[in-house]
């Protein structure tokens, strides 16, 4: 079991949550009732509808077990009030030289979202902008080589 914080928004948290209560009771009875299904139509050896229940079976316990791990490792992200960048916070750069700003909200790494605009703490991006200040200007590593950023707003 991995000992790190696992950093997660409150929505997440519940979410996860939610999805478990739903594994281990609704879905584990429907596996049940596929696999007694199963059972009842032979020969377990040569039984496609048996094999696939198990598989079925190993994927949700798996599932399980990584939701279990991951809320137990769980640190709900407050979202702070200042003008320091921290996780939850919502923050809008814009790279020197250009017009064109972008929001993102820090998260932590199960998050992480690039199409919703979720970046983790720990990125690249993200770990640059952590501490900073608004107005500040920073830089961090890409492959196109160092980039040149302002913060213009912290929410």
């Amino acid at each position: 079991m991995n000992d790190e914080t696992n950093y997660l928004s409150k929505e997440k948290f519940d979410e996860f949550t939610k999805e478990l209560e739903h594994l281990k009771t609704v879905r584990r009875r429907e596996i049940a009732e596929q696999l007694e299904y199963a059972r009842s139509l032979g020969d377990l050896s040569e039984n496609a509808e048996y094999e696939e229940a198990r598989n079925l079976q190993a994927a949700t316990e798996d599932r399980i077990r990584n939701i279990e791990e991951s809320l137990a490792r769980a640190r709900i992200i407050e979202h702070p009030k200042g003008n320091i960048v921290s996780l939850g916070n919502f923050v809008t750069i814009q790279k020197q030289g250009e017009k064109e700003e972008h929001t993102y909200e820090i998260v932590g790494s199960a998050e992480a979202n690039m199409q919703e605009h979720k970046i983790s703490h720990l990125s690249p991006l993200g770990s640059s902008l952590m501490g900073k200040k608004k107005s500040e200007v920073f830089s961090f590593e890409t492959p196109k080589g160092a980039q040149k950023y302002k913060i213009v707003n912290i929410k």
